[in-house]
């Protein structure tokens, strides 16, 4: 197997996603959105974390299965109650592991119309068919629930529609909910989804009224741990390291200090995950990704390894950071 342990050296080697451990003063205008402070709804943890819960209680859902057809459906219908616009992307995968082919479904959210800017926010949806960390070759047969890697993220995207349909930010918004990351045994059959949509998004885009191109993105994996510690992942801090810096300074505001930790030294780790095919892309998206999860990859990845003030720190976070976002970017910064 190419992964190592990530407990036996500091910079560790995983599959999965590769891990390497290693303003101005503005007035206060109501409708421009200058103001860094700006902070629209509440972000409510016990709403994601029940948005968790509905995910896990269709069961562990890897492609082809029941369980993962039923959740797309429920994702689908969940953001049609609150975006602008809701489209699907789907795609063949060939597996050679498996010899099947496998439909791919990629579910976007639009909130915003003809918007001059565009931020882009995703998770994978779909979970892991084999407990590959279990010690027990039996257990590690078996999918895992993904309480935390899968549903965590996509459980944080689905409260801030419903924040989103409460008020429009000042940008506009595409919600990405990506298939098949969690898919294969290595990396040539995983991030099917996020490869995928890198290839074409110009395409999978045209349907958006005014879209031109997306000025970051974020992707949130892994964020619903009880014990929740962030660090700035490597090859986010290397490719877009202003947006790193946005969101870092944005948790510092809110206090978040002990969660999202401050020392650029304090990097452990470089993730393979679906934010590499977007950046290979030309898309500026970072990592939001607690790695420090015991149950990773392994049959105990369940709803009561997971926090609901987890899921409100970060939805706090990555909240604040587009609420404070103003319609027109800086034509200096440019």
């Amino acid at each position: 197997m190419l992964f190592g342990d990530r407990k036996a050296i500091m910079l560790p080697l995983h599959h999965k996603r590769i891990a390497i451990a290693a303003a101005s003063i503005c007035l206060i205008l109501i409708f421009s959105g200058c103001s860094g402070k700006a902070s629209g709804p509440k972000f409510d943890g016990e709403n994601a974390f029940k948005r968790l819960k509905q995910q896990c209680d269709f069961g562990p859902r890897p492609l082809g299965t029941n369980a993962h057809e039923k959740t797309g459906d429920f994702l689908a219908a969940t953001l049609k109650q609150y975006a602008d616009q809701v489209f699907e992307h789907r795609t063949r995968h060939n597996s050679k592991s498996t010899n099947r082919a496998y439909t791919v479904r990629n579910i976007f959210g639009v909130f915003g119309k003809d918007g001059k800017r565009w931020v882009l926010l995703l998770a994978h949806w779909d979970t892991r068919p084999m407990a590959d960390e279990e010690i027990d070759h039996a257990k590690a047969a078996k999918p895992i629930l993904g309480a935390n890697d899968g549903a965590s993220g996509v459980a944080v995207l689905l409260e801030m529609a419903r924040l989103f349909s409460e008020k429009r930010p000042n940008v506009g918004v595409i919600i990405a909910f990506v298939d098949g990351e969690d898919f294969g045994a290595t990396p040539d059959e995983m991030f099917i989804g996020s490869k995928a949509f890198a290839q074409y998004w110009k395409d999978v885009m045209k349907p958006v009224s005014g879209f031109k191109k997306f000025d970051y993105g974020i992707l949130l994996d892994m964020v619903g741990d009880k014990d929740l510690e962030i660090h700035r992942e490597m090859f986010s801090a290397q490719k877009a390291p202003e947006i790193v810096d946005k969101v870092w300074k944005v948790a510092d505001e809110l206090g978040y200090k002990q969660y999202f930790k401050q020392g650029k030294a304090d990097m452990k780790y470089m993730i393979q995950d679906d934010h590499l095919p977007l950046l290979a892309a030309g898309i500026k998206c970072i990592d939001i990704i607690d790695f420090d999860y015991a149950y990773w990859h392994t049959l105990d990845d369940t709803v009561d390894k997971c926090s609901p003030e987890s899921l409100r720190i970060v939805g706090d976070v990555v909240t604040r950071v587009v609420y404070s976002e103003p319609a027109f970017a800086d034509s200096a910064a440019e």
